[in-house]
This record gives C-alpha cells, sequence and structure tokens, in this order.
C-alpha cells in the first residue's frame, strides 16, 4: 500500500507506527484550517482529534480523499452525513477514551466539594498571612458517598462515570434516550466483579433529585441546561460538563453559581472554543480543565491503536 495520511491533529506513536509498518506514510505536520484545503489535495486520509474541522466545503475541494478519521467519540467538527453521501468513509474511537473522560469528571467534583478551584487560587497569595482564615473558608467540604449523581447521556462515558460513582458509593440516576440498564457490572481489583444497581429517570426526576449532574450528550442547537432546569434543581448542586460546549448555557450558569442555586461547576469544554468567555475563565466557582477529557496517555494509545487499525482494514479492503 501507498496511501498518505494527515494526521492533522496529531496521533499516538503506537498508531503511526502500525500505519508505517503496513506501508502508509504518515504526516503529522499540523496544517492550519485556512491553508488545508490546498494542502489535504496530497493525501488519501485525514485523522482529525477536535481542532480541525472538516466541513462540507473542505470535502468539496478534495475529491481525493477517501476517508476521514475522527481520534475519539465526538463527531460535531466533522459533516459525516455529507461526507458519507461523497462516498467517504467516516470512523472514530468511541469507546478508547471513555475512563480518562470519566475520571475527569471526578477530578472535578472532588475540586469541588472540597473548594480546591478556590483554594489552589487563593493559597499562593494568602497562604502565609492568612492560613487560618482561608482554613475556615474551605472547612465546610462534603462527601461523595451516600449522595446522588444525575448522569445526562448513559453511553459509554456516562457509564464508566457511573461505575466509578457506584465504586465510591454514590447512587446513580440515569437519563438517555435509548434504554438505560438497570445494573452496571465493576470490574474491582483482581478481577473481582461486582453488580450494582441504577436507576432509569426522567429528566424532569434528574434534574430536581440530583446532588450532582454529569453531562455527557453530544452537541445539541440548544442547550440541554438553561434558567429552567437550574431553577428545578436542588440548592447547592454542583454540575460537571465534559462532553461538548453549548450543552449549557453558560450565562444561566453563572446566575445560577452566583445566586448559591448551583454550589460550583466543573468545566472541561466551552461554549466559545478556543475562546471561552472570560466570565466563565474567572469566576471564583468554577473548576476549569482545557479540552483535556480524553489526554491521558493511556487512553491516546488506545485511540491511536485503534484508529489505525481501522484505517488499515478500510484501505486493505479496497
Amino acid at each position: 500500500m501507498n496511501f498518505r495520511i494527515l494526521a492533522n491533529d496529531g496521533i499516538d506513536p503506537i498508531g503511526k507506527a502500525l500505519l508505517e509498518e503496513a506501508g502508509f506514510q504518515v504526516d503529522t505536520d499540523f496544517i492550519s484550517q485556512d491553508k488545508l484545503a490546498e494542502g489535504l489535495k496530497n493525501y488519501d486520509a485525514i485523522t482529525v482529534r477536535s481542532a480541525t474541522k472538516v466541513r462540507e466545503e473542505l470535502i468539496d475541494s478534495c475529491p481525493n480523499l477517501r476517508l476521514i478519521g475522527r481520534g475519539g467519540v465526538g463527531m460535531d467538527n466533522i459533516d459525516v452525513d455529507y461526507a458519507i453521501s461523497k462516498g467517504l468513509a467516516v470512523v472514530n474511537t468511541p469507546a478508547a477514551s471513555s475512563l480518562s473522560v470519566a475520571e475527569l469528571v471526578f477530578s472535578h467534583l472532588f475540586t469541588g466539594v472540597r473548594f480546591l478551584y478556590d483554594s489552589n487560587r487563593k493559597m499562593p497569595l494568602e497562604g502565609s498571612e492568612k492560613f487560618n482564615d482561608l482554613k475556615k473558608a474551605y472547612a465546610k467540604g462534603i462527601e461523595l458517598r451516600g449522595k446522588k449523581i444525575g448522569i445526562i447521556g448513559f453511553g459509554r462515558i456516562g457509564r464508566e462515570t457511573a461505575k466509578i460513582a457506584l465504586g465510591l458509593g454514590m447512587e446513580v440516576l440515569a437519563f438517555d434516550l435509548y434504554e438505560v440498564p438497570n445494573e452496571l457490572i465493576l470490574e474491582l481489583a483482581g478481577g473481582v466483579q461486582v453488580t450494582c444497581p441504577v436507576q432509569s429517570v426522567s429528566m424532569e426526576e434528574l434534574i430536581k433529585n440530583s446532588d450532582f449532574i454529569s453531562l455527557h450528550v453530544p452537541f445539541a442547537e440548544k442547550a440541554i441546561l438553561g434558567e429552567k432546569e437550574f431553577e428545578q434543581m436542588k440548592d447547592s448542586v454542583g454540575i460537571v460538563n465534559c462532553s461538548r460546549g453549548g450543552t449549557i448555557d453558560e450565562n444561566a450558569l453563572i446566575k445560577a453559581l452566583d445566586s448559591g442555586k448551583v454550589a460550583f461547576a466543573g468545566l472541561d469544554v466551552f461554549e466559545n472554543e478556543p475562546h471561552p468567555a472570560k466570565e466563565i475563565l474567572n469566576h471564583p466557582k468554577i473548576s476549569l480543565t482545557p479540552h483535556i477529557g480524553a489526554s491521558t496517555n493511556e487512553a491516546q494509545e488506545r485511540i491511536g491503536t485503534e484508529l489505525a487499525n481501522l484505517i488499515i482494514d478500510f484501505f486493505k479492503n479496497k
């Protein structure tokens, strides 16, 4: 095989090696969006993560393209239906990063319930002079065990999030447009397996009864959580979004944080990436990460390997 692949947002070295061993030429030099239409004409396939967009105009400009690969889950940066209508294959790796994203959800939750988002900002500035004041300010943390976590979207990532919650002794309330299983199997150290219950609830029940809410849904034209939903939530609820920007109305979130309705938020994704609103970035009750849900060594290795095998299988059968 003598096919050329542009891994425009990078690819794990293991995935790159697999492709090269199979006879592919893999280039990882980034081509900016405005120059991509011209640069991509020399390639048979492109792989992207979340940064590069593959829209109709780009697809029309590159009739040489045969495959678009997405390293990860969400496909909202690719015009999938249009690509398929033009005869291109579109592949992604939906399972590879699920655990990494789920663990980041709990990084934000633990950060939120113990005020780390604020103490990490203030301790370097005030820790020497106001140690006891800060100790008092952060003395009312809470435990996650025994609390209810509402998971909106119960696909692969939602289920991995639920498994961690169940392992911590939390009660899981799950909502999805599709069927929700009534139990999940937890795989513990030493090969031990434990079956734990999950409650399938309506969106309204989840909103009203959850102590914490975690979003795991694809991009939506309209926010899933807006002013109406925040009003229906428990007082001092915690919100985490490691799914897609735009699924939370950020203005409504700020209002709910300022009023105390929402105790804290953990955000890995934002409405206006890669330029999040300053009001969000500077808010004292928000834990922030720059869209790194899948950015662990283990996840990137799994993504690279799976993506490479999907590409190899596609071109091998042509």
